[in-house]
């Protein structure tokens, strides 16, 4: 009888010490996913909409500007379809475009996360504007993280939703972002990066990244992830407690939280930042929480790295590998979606933005 429970007891710890991301990833297929010529693309958000079609969510902005930080003045969020998860992608309209520099997120919409409540589809996201001309091909030269039109786009940034009935819109835009800056805090400066999850009852856990003024005031801090929660998606939305979840003074910073939910709770993928949770910087992390307000690191916390395998027997390592994205269907996680570039690291050493797709075994 000791020998039957020591053999459980053995199976249930290497059954447990098995990474749910890592140990799961498939060969990234070439020709999956979602881009488009002529534009930086990145940062996407699946849903699989009652046609049995799935549709992706993704920001895009020309490639006359530079990657970054082109972003801040001229992203939009397009809307791409696929009759299978992994893709590829082909783009059907833009979601979420300009609509004037009076609207708080007017110049730019960014960072789309796409989920569904009862009949409403809910697009969060990240919106900015500014009360500048146009960045065009004859002034592009002038156009750097310190111009006017990075100031003021980058002090704006605010996170937002938008609803629709259907997965193809129109999408209804509020007039006010849903999360604002608040003074004497970690995000007094920025709100951006949503990631939301619906529970059953309708209430809304979001977390959010923040950024804060440093103490002579003008420059931003690093980055904290923070939590929200609304009674309803179209509800207000309360930060909880003071202290972020991450921060450098936390576990370290991390970037680009994503949620999802099971039947043994919460869990959070992110991209470590400085690679002080991984070892590896810009490599993803993995992190738990029973009620979605309180998260402690999985015990192998490392979830990918930049390396990647191909479906066409190439390993690579990417450039960039940012915004990581787990699609679950059937109470499952199917497919890890990232953005991605090209070249040897550096957003300025790229030539090429898309957003891939891993197949989760």
């Amino acid at each position: 009888m000791i020998y039957r429970i020591l053999f459980l007891f053995g199976f249930v710890l290497s059954c447990s010490a098995q990474n749910p991301i890592f140990d799961n990833l498939k060969e990234a297929p070439v020709n999956g996913g979602f881009q488009m010529e002529g534009y930086w693309v990145w940062g996407s958000s699946v849903i699989k909409g009652d046609d049995g079609v799935y549709h992706m969510y993704a920001s895009r902005w020309p490639k006359m500007l530079p990657f970054h930080p082109g972003w801040m003045v001229a992203s939009e969020i397009v809307h791409a379809v696929s009759s299978t998860p992994q893709g590829p992608y082909t783009f059907k309209d833009v979601a979420l475009g300009n609509r004037g520099a009076q609207y708080w997120d007017g110049k730019s919409c960014h960072n789309p996360k796409v989920v569904k409540h009862k009949d409403t589809y809910i697009l969060y996201y990240m919106g900015s504007t500014h009360p500048f001309e146009e960045v065009t091909t004859e002034n592009v030269k002038e156009f750097d993280l310190s111009s006017k039109w990075c100031i003021a786009s980058r002090w704006g940034k605010r996170v937002g939703i938008a609803t629709s009935k259907s997965p193809y819109g129109p999408w209804k835009r509020l007039e006010a972002p849903i999360l604002d800056v608040k003074p004497n805090t970690y995000y007094s400066f920025l709100t951006s990066n949503p990631s939301p999850l619906i529970k059953a009852d309708g209430s809304v856990i979001l977390l959010f990244k923040g950024r804060s003024y440093k103490e002579d005031g003008i420059q931003q801090s690093d980055m904290s992830i923070g939590v929200a929660t609304a009674p309803s998606f179209d509800g207000t939305y309360t930060v909880m407690g003071d202290e972020p979840l991450f921060s450098m003074a936390r576990f370290g910073e991390v970037e680009d939280p994503h949620l999802w939910s099971d039947n043994d709770g919460f869990h959070m993928i992110a991209k470590d930042q400085r690679g002080l949770i991984t070892g590896g910087q810009g490599d993803g992390l993995l992190a738990h929480s029973k009620d979605g307000l309180h998260w402690v690191l999985d015990e192998d916390p490392k979830a990918y790295t930049k390396t990647v395998k191909w479906d066409n027997g190439k390993t690579i390592k990417q450039g960039q590998l940012e915004r990581p994205f787990v699609f679950v269907e059937n109470g499952k996680p199917t497919h890890i979606f990232f953005a991605t570039m090209d070249g040897p690291g550096g957003f300025g050493n790229g030539t090429k933005t898309w957003n891939m797709v891993l197949p989760l075994k």
